[in-house]
């Protein structure tokens, strides 16, 4: 899945930029294996586009989160946003990952949390509630903090905020999976 927009030029090959931008190209594609969706937008600023993909590296493939929790947090994120282009990219991922289907189906239908197990339950309620109110209640924090630890519960924000971005980017520039395919 590449993506497409029609409100800006979408860059997927390196000739595509100047020669001294190359590097910001070759650091997407090679920690990723392509350039695709947000990046191929970014990359129109070559410099934003290699630092969001540095953080995006961290993220995605180093952050101590395993598969499943990162996968959902992003899939709950993509349905905070209505992010088409985001959820089509990472449910196969999440699937791959663990997250089970029941999960997937509560997150794309926006149902309460109540009928999930632990920890996917405390997960999308973390997600949602610091996406819908800003903020992150005091009981609500302290069981993401003993399920993560420190640095998990940094890494999971962070995952939070960084798919967050993603979307913002996704949805402004109107990039959308290149069969034109919708979740919702």
């Amino acid at each position: 899945m590449q993506g497409e927009t029609d409100r800006l030029p979408f860059i997927t090959e390196r000739d595509q930029l100047p020669a001294d931008q190359h590097e910001h190209y070759d650091r997407i594609a090679d920690t990723r294996g392509h350039v695709i969706g947000p990046f191929g937008v970014l990359l129109n600023s070559p410099p934003v586009a290699g630092l969001i993909g540095d953080v995006g590296t961290y993220v995605r493939f180093e952050s101590v989160l395993s598969g499943d929790e990162r996968e959902l947090i992003i899939l709950t994120v993509a349905r905070e946003f209505g992010c088409r282009f985001e959820w089509v990219a990472h449910e196969p991922l999440a699937r791959e990952a663990g997250v089970d289907d029941a999960v997937i189906e509560a997150v794309l239908d926006d149902d309460p949390v109540d009928g999930l197990s632990d920890p996917a339950a405390l997960i999308v309620e973390y997600v949602r509630s610091l996406l819908r109110d800003n903020a992150v209640p005091t009981p609500l924090f302290e069981r993401a903090k003993d399920h993560f630890g420190t640095r998990g519960i940094t890494d999971a924000t962070a995952t939070i905020g960084y798919y967050s971005m993603l979307a913002y980017i996704l949805n402004a520039f109107e990039v959308v999976p290149e069969d034109g395919s919708s979740p919702w």
